[in-house]
């Protein structure tokens, strides 16, 4: 395995995880520097994206860096039936990093172990999506000022939400306590409440949002139902519309509560609540970038200075 590959929030430690925010400030107060020259880097997304897969490479472009790769798997030699890792190894020859998201979980811990060049994981299946992770944690330092003892409310598909799982584990070490809030189809993962359990994280769940969860929070973490998760259209139809945070919801909430959303959103936020002062899920969205040139610089070790 490449010591530069980043396919888990397990992998870092708090100390870790802070030196990747600090960087990501520095490239907050400037995105554009040079440090990718003669660098190439291969994002192959086998699923869709917008946001992560055009954080990333802008990042690459930013940094003075290039960027080959595709963005559908039908444009892949995959739909030929070329083997997760024949399309690594082959990728590894022409590139200096591979960004990868793919639809099973583990994908990119696989690729990880047969790849020359370091990984980073963009999302895999309903397992980990650890750059996203990062970019939340800058999200939430960068508005509450600090990480730890916060009251964090996650909100919609806790059983199928990668970017809820790893924000669980990334959030481990600064003494959060959560409050769930799922309908009963999609819960969170008993392994994920058995996980604060031994963390000794404090957890309350729910199946109703209400003014009263909302107002106890710092963070309010919302989710789509992600339709392409569910194998039956009714039962996606039966709870799609559960949830919808709207300006009724937040006659509670803290002044300094933010709203953060991994985004693409469908209708889980009311379009009302954009311009109010908790809404921060488009500022979420660009800090992405920051922290994603973080991220390529750590992999391939290279020294960010002021």
């Amino acid at each position: 395995m490449n010591r530069g590959s980043f396919f888990s929030i397990e992998q870092l430690t708090a100390s870790e995880i802070e030196a990747i925010l600090d960087t990501a400030e520095l490239f907050e107060q400037n995105p554009n520097r040079r440090l990718l020259e003669g660098k190439v880097v291969a994002t192959l997304f086998f699923e869709p994206s917008t946001r992560t897969r055009l954080s990333f490479e802008t990042a690459v472009n930013r940094l003075g860096g290039r960027v080959i790769g595709f963005s559908d798997a039908k444009n892949s030699s995959s739909v030929k039936g070329e083997t997760l890792k024949d399309t690594i190894q082959m990728v590894s020859g022409y590139a200096d990093l591979i960004v990868m998201r793919h639809n099973l979980e583990g994908a990119a811990l696989y690729a990880s172990e047969v790849s020359r060049i370091p990984i980073i994981n963009a999302g895999d299946g309903a397992n980990q999506h650890p750059s996203q992770t990062m970019l939340d944690l800058y999200s939430i330092r960068k508005t509450q000022g600090k990480l730890t003892d916060l009251k964090v409310t996650m909100v919609g598909d806790l059983k199928y939400g990668r970017t809820v799982h790893s924000l669980i584990e990334g959030l481990s070490h600064y003494r959060p306590s959560f409050a769930f809030v799922a309908p009963k189809q999609l819960e969170l993962p008993r392994e994920y409440v058995e996980y604060c359990e031994e963390h000794g994280i404090p957890a309350e769940y729910y199946h109703e949002l209400t003014p009263e969860v909302i107002g106890a929070s710092d963070i309010v973490y919302m989710t789509r139902l992600q339709r392409e998760r569910f194998l039956d259209e009714e039962d996606y139809e039966a709870v799609k519309d559960t949830f919808v945070l709207d300006c009724n919801l937040l006659q509670q909430a803290k002044p300094s509560m933010r709203i953060l959303h991994p985004l693409p959103r469908v209708n889980e936020i009311a379009q009302e609540v954009d311009d109010t002062p908790n809404a921060y899920y488009f500022r979420q969205a660009v800090n992405g970038m920051f922290v994603r040139e973080a991220l390529i610089c750590r992999a391939l070790g290279i020294e960010v200075k002021e």
